[in-house]
């Protein structure tokens, strides 16, 4: 695949094509609010997993609606005092698998809490064990028009108030230091970091590969690939509501809560990425907000992005702040 987006020079200057909403800021503080009335309920059980250099927990907490949503925590075997946390969030189709799944930031001293994503975990990996019980209007498969006719009804609603209780959920745990928290994700989990990230204030650190959910009227109307040809394939139908699903989409639009982020971010792209074209990417890197941030690129490289050559770009800038 030859590049196909803009060229490099240009994606350094994006901005983004997605107008904020103007009650943006209390849409949202509205809906955690309403989240915070549920008892956050985080229960952690050890499981016997046959590892021996860590520990591992099965987590539940209350997400979105009071609804219980599943975690894996992952601690070093010997740890006796409070260690740096690291919350993941998966990509598209994936849940939270299995614990072997999940063993390289534990192996670096940190405990890693990865959520389970309501509702998915049916695509690829070892499986999700996460349901989400609210119905929806008529939507094309998959997950990206659920809800769409309305921010309050879409799913990603759910999901990003799932992860903001996520990491106040891994928090809570004895050895974990709430005070040095990153959040960290791939694809669908980039985008899920982006939002925590302008969401929580005090985050130590964010990093989003090859986010997903960026950018929405570029992205919808750039690529053919799934899962954002799924706007595409419900507007085909439902002729006429391109607006009003936009709308809802920019509640939702990484851009807007890059625009919030208040943690140093190392973000990396692809060039080749027609899953998540390098532009929505930029037009995330270029609004977030906090001074402090980098972004790697990858010239040849398809949505796998830099793969273990980023995993280690973050353990080393990871390394450097918790």
């Amino acid at each position: 695949m030859a590049l196909f987006d803009l060229p490099r020079e240009q994606l350094h200057r994006y901005r983004g094509a997605s107008a904020e909403p103007d009650d943006f800021d209390a849409f949202w503080s509205a809906t955690l609010t309403e989240a915070r009335q549920y008892d956050l309920d985080a229960r952690f059980e050890p499981v016997d997993t046959g590892l021996s250099t860590v520990r591992v927990y099965d987590a539940t907490f209350a997400g979105f609606g009071g609804h219980p949503v599943k975690g894996w925590l992952t601690l070093p075997a010997e740890v006796a005092e409070p260690v740096p946390l690291v919350v993941e969030f998966v990509g598209y189709g994936g849940g939270r698998g299995l614990p072997h799944e999940h063993l390289l930031w534990a192996s670096t001293g940190r405990a890693h809490f990865v959520m389970d994503t309501r509702g998915q975990g049916s695509g690829w990996g070892g499986g999700g064990g996460t349901p989400d019980p609210v119905g929806a209007a008529p939507a094309y498969p998959g997950f990206m028009t659920r809800g769409i006719d309305a921010p309050e009804n879409y799913y990603y609603r759910r999901v990003f108030t799932d992860a903001v209780r996520a990491v106040e959920a891994a928090r809570t745990h004895p050895l974990t230091d709430a005070s040095r928290t990153a959040v960290i994700g791939e694809s669908q989990g980039g985008g899920i970091s982006i939002a925590v990230g302008g969401l929580v204030p005090d985050l130590l650190a964010v990093a989003p590969d090859v986010p997903f959910l960026c950018d929405f009227p570029r992205a919808v109307t750039l690529t053919d690939s799934a899962p954002y040809r799924e706007i595409g394939l419900f507007l085909r139908t439902h002729r006429g509501r391109t607006g009003e699903a936009l709308r809802t989409l920019s509640y939702f639009d990484g851009v807007h809560f890059a625009a919030r982020g208040r943690a140093p971010a190392l973000f990396s792209t692809a060039l080749e990425d027609q899953t998540c074209p390098p532009s929505t990417v930029f037009a995330a890197f270029n609004a977030w907000a906090h001074e402090e941030k980098s972004i790697e690129v990858y010239d040849f490289n398809g949505h796998e992005g830099g793969g273990p050559y980023q995993a280690a770009a973050k353990l080393r800038w990871l390394g450097s702040r918790m």
